[in-house]
């Protein structure tokens, strides 16, 4: 019997143990689950979770840094982001309400070649392997063809700069993170344009352009307005792309006897256009060239010829204390007739817009940043600024922002004299037609 008890005892023993075991184990498990659950129940109670770890916001751009496009480069878009980046980092970056901080900006830049190929695989690159946080344009209309539908399948967020084509405008509505700064043929530089030759007396004119996406646009557009207001083309020559001698073209176009002429090419067409015409003394009463003479390198090469001579423009110092603030952070003490009077104003305006979007948002989610683009209006460098949508999609910067659309050199400055009646166009000075002769060449 006290052999039996013995046994039961033990057994009791060991079975009170085993108990006191899991008792103790349990109570681990709960003190670990608890650990574990604590946040939870924080956030629950209203705290605020971590937020997520950043330190910049990285921009990525293809850019024609060599080739024929790359002039357009180092005096268009090229200066304003030379000179709005460091602004914006010196005062600690933007603020992204999402981080708690302002993040700095940090640009991946790319080499294009002046390649429409080469642009489309770099923004790819761009978006899927060094996951840049907005994408900036390279500078051509083609290229902003070729880019967009790529940023686009990856609901990425494009502004684009030295470029635009109203053919685009048919497939904004598909295109929702597209949005375009530079005004262009019909968005408005050529309503303009013809309104302000025939006012001026014009009934005639000749036309030529690069074979490519821009001139056959500008070209086509060209017709229409130019129509619309009684001048006939009596010469509509596309420009092979690789063209060396342009004296065939120009003296059909003195033969024509046309009171306008037009060139609507890049600096490889207009340069030596300019020159041949110049040469061969064929001076019509209206010129237009460009892009190309809208910059100062055009005046650098031919001086006091250009006196009298038209290009695309959006801008000029005298417009507003805000744009001689501009002219002065991009071009410091350079005279007038270096400087760029096409573009300069749409983009730092645009950039602005965008630094005020991510602010409003407190993202860097570009759906959430495309939407403020969409429906915002903000104060920048142009005035009131904001975006005409098409559909549901992309948009084209306000022509309401427009400071001006067509320009003219006089006496070494290049001058707005062509603009809309909406309210930041602000013209400097007249028109002058019929344009001076070209200078005589000096005797030999």
């Amino acid at each position: 019997m006290v052999i039996r008890l013995n046994t039961i005892w033990e057994s009791f023993k060991k079975e009170e143990q085993q108990v006191k075991n899991k008792v103790f184990f349990s109570l681990i498990a709960l003190t670990l689950v608890a650990l574990v659950a604590l946040p939870l129940f924080a956030a629950c109670e209203g705290a605020a979770p971590a937020p997520p770890v950043k330190d910049k916001i990285v921009i990525g751009m293809a850019r024609s840094i060599s080739g024929p496009l790359s002039p357009i480069e180092q005096s268009g878009f090229g200066p304003v982001y030379a000179a709005w980046v460091p602004e914006v980092n010196a005062d600690g970056g933007i603020y992204v309400a999402e981080y708690g901080k302002k993040l700095p900006l940090e640009i991946i830049k790319y080499d294009d070649k002046s390649d429409v190929g080469t642009a489309a695989r770099l923004t790819e690159k761009l978006i899927l392997e060094d996951k840049v946080d907005i994408l900036w344009s390279s500078n051509s209309t083609a290229m902003i063809f070729a880019q967009a539908p790529i940023a686009c399948k990856y609901d990425h967020l494009l502004l684009t700069f030295e470029g635009g084509a109203t053919t685009i405008k048919d497939a904004l509505p598909s295109l929702p993170y597209a949005f375009i700064n530079l005004s262009f043929s019909d968005w408005y530089q050529l309503p303009v344009l013809a309104d302000m030759w025939a006012k001026a007396g014009v009934k005639t004119v000749y036309v030529t352009y690069i074979a490519d996406l821009h001139g056959l646009e500008y070209s086509g557009v060209g017709g229409i307005e130019f129509s619309r207001v009684g001048i006939s083309i009596l010469g509509n020559v596309s420009l092979p792309p690789d063209l060396k001698d342009f004296a065939p073209i120009i003296l059909e176009a003195q033969e024509s006897g046309a009171d306008a002429f037009c060139c609507f090419g890049y600096p490889d067409q207009v340069m030596p256009v300019t020159g041949t015409a110049i040469a061969l003394g064929y001076n019509p009463k209206a010129m237009i060239i460009g892009p190309g003479g809208n910059f100062g390198f055009y005046h650098t090469a031919f001086g006091p010829a250009t006196e009298g001579v038209c290009a695309f423009a959006t801008f000029n110092r005298k417009q507003s204390p805000e744009i001689n603030e501009l002219c002065d952070k991009l071009y410091g003490g350079k005279p007038e007739d270096l400087q760029n009077g096409w573009g300069a104003d749409l983009f730092w305006g645009s950039l602005d817009f965008w630094k005020q979007a991510i602010e409003k948002v407190g993202t860097l989610d570009q759906k959430a940043i495309r939407d403020v683009f969409a429906t915002e209006h903000f104060n920048t460098i142009l005035g009131d600024t904001s975006y005409t949508v098409f559909g549901n999609g992309g948009a084209f910067l306000a022509k309401e922002a427009h400071a001006g659309e067509i320009g003219q050199w006089q006496n070494g400055i290049f001058e707005v004299v062509g603009g809309g009646p909406w309210p930041n166009t602000k013209l400097t000075a007249d028109f002058i037609y019929p344009k001076p002769a070209w200078p005589a060449a000096p005797a030999p």
